[in-house]
């Protein structure tokens, strides 16, 4: 079946809120409106408002009813309408559904997924295009996800709601019109890969380019061009950035002798950096040259119209491939 890449999150949560009655969708706007970028649409339609709940501009009190939601067995998944609306919810994240289960060593679970549209290349305005995945990532007692295409944005949506853990699930904007032919019944059948496993999809000898979300087309099409100029280059979808799966990366690099890191985020501590220094400890004596990392620059995010020089392109990871390749 062909869909979209929004079309397939849409489906993942019609599934799950069929299979299971616990699973309850809320956010702003997401039930009569079927969300901004349309990912709920027909959903409360089909399932009531009891089920998919329009929720007060309120992400602090979206998050905390959430989770009061899942201390009493339900399995509430919240939509924050735009990355930069998170912020008002981050002490609830970080300080409560995070840490409740090592707090009540582990008698206490809070299965709550938080699905966020995430970073740019839509042209909106200030706080709706962010890359604020590091500070999650870094936050212990949370998985943090991202898929990169119609298939995955479906498995790993039923994966993620189906989990007993707190998700945080990166959803990048930018790809939610992406179309490609998706199985679900055979993804329903299968259940794919494990949810924090990375996957190789395209494979090479060169060098190997780890990226993640939306970033990861931007790879591939970088990844063809040096095929172009005679340059094989492995591409890794990172899919999970925690945890992190290192042993599908380390045994990439231990082949091809080279890593670039390429995300939107600034790339002054960001996610790649750990990719980097990680790298480094566990295959020093098999790389060619240091690890190299292509990202956003380190201020506020651009305006719309500047946007296009802030994001990763195919000549900025180019240039990173031809400076690895030079070592």
């Amino acid at each position: 079946m062909k869909t979209t890449f929004a079309g397939a999150i849409n489906q993942g949560l019609r599934r799950a809120l069929e299979d299971d009655s616990k699973v309850v969708l809320m956010g702003e706007d997401i039930g009569r409106l079927g969300g901004v970028f349309r990912v709920t649409d027909t959903l409360q339609k089909d399932f009531g408002n009891n089920r998919v709940i329009d929720t007060p501009l309120a992400e602090s009190g979206i998050v905390g009813t959430a989770f009061g939601m899942a201390l009493r067995g339900l399995r509430p998944v919240c939509e924050i309408q735009f990355d930069g609306f998170v912020y008002p919810a981050f002490d609830q994240i970080v300080s409560q559904v995070a840490k409740i289960h090592a707090r009540t060593r582990g008698k206490v679970t809070v299965p709550i997924t938080i699905r966020i549209p995430f970073g740019g290349g839509i042209g909106s305005v200030e706080h709706h295009s962010e890359s604020p995945e590091v500070y999650f990532a870094h936050t212990a007692g949370l998985r943090v996800v991202s898929p990169s295409n119609p298939a995955d944005a479906y498995l790993m949506i039923r994966q993620a709601i189906a989990l007993d853990d707190p998700v945080i699930f990166f959803e990048p904007k930018r790809r939610y019109w992406d179309k490609a032919d998706v199985d679900f019944d055979r993804l329903d059948r299968d259940e794919g890969i494990a949810l924090d496993q990375a996957r190789v999809c395209a494979s090479g000898e060169d060098a190997t380019i780890v990226a993640y979300g939306g970033t990861v087309a931007t790879a591939l099409t970088a990844a063809d061009i040096a095929a172009s100029e005679g340059h094989s280059i492995e591409v890794i979808d990172l899919r999970s950035l925690s945890p992190i799966d290192f042993d599908t990366i380390e045994t990439s690099v231990r082949k091809t002798g080279r890593l670039i890191v390429v995300h939107e985020a600034p790339v002054f501590a960001g996610l790649g950096a750990e990719i980097a220094a990680r790298v480094t400890e566990r295959c020093f004596y098999h790389l060619e040259s240091p690890v190299l990392r292509v990202g956003g620059f380190d201020i506020p995010y651009p305006p719309a119209k500047l946007e296009r020089h802030h994001l990763p392109d195919p000549d900025r990871i180019l240039a990173a491939v031809d400076r690895t390749l030079a070592a």
